[in-house]
């Protein structure tokens, strides 16, 4: 697989573990696409548990900044320093100690780590393993419940080549990434059609009448879907599998505020606080905010934001000053986050208190390139467009964004074996 490039042609084990490491933990919750370049800086700038290692968590943020879920870069950092500090620089070599030793290592990622790269015999359970099992063996019981989970577990491990554990694990996802979609699967092209049981359900209309290894299909069983939620024909094979309802995030309002000042060769500059170090987006920065109570007036929200800026900039702000600017929405996993966003220019010398170490002042290039999430980039977005409109028609300027990926190529492993190759019964001597 190309995300595990650098890991299939790596000698060294533990180096190759950790390339591996790296890049299953980028991919949780995140499309390879996006991916791609966070990896290759990542492996540029530290290419070596050794190296993340000495790293500070200001840098591992300020790279990871973007992509999401801010504590993974936390805590692939804190294991990195764990295995130097106390296991010698020696990664663990089983799925078990993998996940018993490291933080932020979980059940799937250890076992990727340990079949791809030690040649341990033990399955691996993500979205697209999920998918391809429920639908060869018709499982339409809530696929993200522990008991189906376990179930699903203990298949892959039957399931997985003993001689060549990385290579198969990363086919049945790879199989579930590019043709047992999510939407319209490609099941003309699939190489273990014949057994899937929910193409054959789609085919003859009916499940078949020999149970399958699971016994799904006899009795009370769990796997089967509940009565209540019967087979659709119209969406044959994508009735699996199937999920509980997914539960609504939070709704959640921030009073932000855009204070800046002009620098010394006349741009402007802008505050910007660091977060706690623990909790949402640790250690991250961000322009003064604060949560807002519900149902709070506008008048109100103006008068607890001044009083909020006061405590940072130790001068006094009137509410009437703070210009509004408008409202940004930013989905996080479980929380639907709306930012009230305001601008507000200082003059004169504005110095900050020394004590306030969690401060700082920044041109717009040093805040692009530092550690501040995605929901402030969208904040400052906001304030320029307004400087934009501010200056006249056709006078504003708009930043490129998005630029193509590079590496982005299809690429794969020579010792890895196409999936119609791998899955091919062996040829007898």
């Amino acid at each position: 697989m190309e995300k595990l490039f650098h890991a299939a042609t790596e000698p060294d084990a533990d180096r190759r573990a950790y390339a591996v490491w790296v890049s299953e933990i980028m991919l949780q919750q995140t499309q390879v696409a996006t991916v791609i370049d966070y990896y290759n800086r990542w492996m540029q700038k530290w290419p070596t548990l050794q190296a993340l290692a000495q790293a500070s968590l200001e840098e591992v943020n300020e790279l990871w900044a973007g992509l999401g879920y801010y504590s993974r870069g936390k805590r692939l950092q804190e294991a990195a320093k764990k295995v130097v500090s106390e296991l010698a620089g020696r990664m663990p070599r089983t799925a078990e100690d993998l996940q018993k030793l490291l933080p932020g290592v979980g059940r799937y990622t250890a076992g990727a780590i340990a079949s791809i790269s030690y040649g341990q015999a033990t399955g691996v359970v993500d979205g697209n393993v999920i998918r391809v099992l429920c639908r060869l063996r018709c499982i339409g019981a809530d696929s993200s419940s522990p008991a189906i989970i376990d179930r699903l577990w203990d298949m892959a491990n039957a399931l997985v080549d003993r001689s060549r554990p990385g290579d198969f694990n990363q086919a049945l996802m790879e199989l579930g990434a590019t043709v047992c979609v999510p939407k319209a699967p490609l099941c003309g092209e699939c190489p273990v059609k014949q057994h899937c049981q929910a193409r054959r359900r789609k085919l003859f209309g009916k499940p078949t009448p020999v149970p399958d290894v699971e016994d799904c299909g006899v009795g009370d069983c769990p796997l089967c879907p509940p009565a209540t939620e019967p087979w659709d024909s119209s969406l044959g094979v994508t009735n699996f599998p199937r999920k509980a309802a997914k539960k609504q995030p939070r709704v959640e309002r921030t009073a932000t505020c855009v204070l800046e000042r002009r620098g010394c060769h006349g741009a402007p500059e802008y505050l910007i606080v660091q977060r706690p170090s623990s909790g949402l987006l640790a250690g991250l920065w961000e322009f003064p905010s604060l949560p807002l109570a519900q149902g709070l007036q506008e008048e109100k929200q103006r008068e607890v934001l001044a009083d909020h800026l006061q405590a940072w900039t130790g001068r006094p702000v009137v509410a009437g000053g703070l210009r509004f600017i408008g409202e940004v929405v930013h989905i996080f996993s479980h929380i639907h986050q709306t930012y009230v966003v305001y601008s507000l220019h200082l003059d004169g010398d504005v110095t900050l208190d020394p004590a306030l170490s969690l401060s700082r002042w920044v041109t717009e290039e040093e805040f692009h390139t530092s550690a501040v999430s995605t929901a402030m980039k969208k904040v400052l977005k906001a304030r320029e467009k307004q400087r934009g409109e501010e200056s006249g028609p056709g006078k504003g300027s708009k930043r490129k964004r998005g630029t193509k990926l590079q590496g982005a190529s299809t690429t794969r492993p020579g010792t890895q074996l196409s999936l119609r190759a791998f899955l091919r019964a062996p040829t007898s001597p």
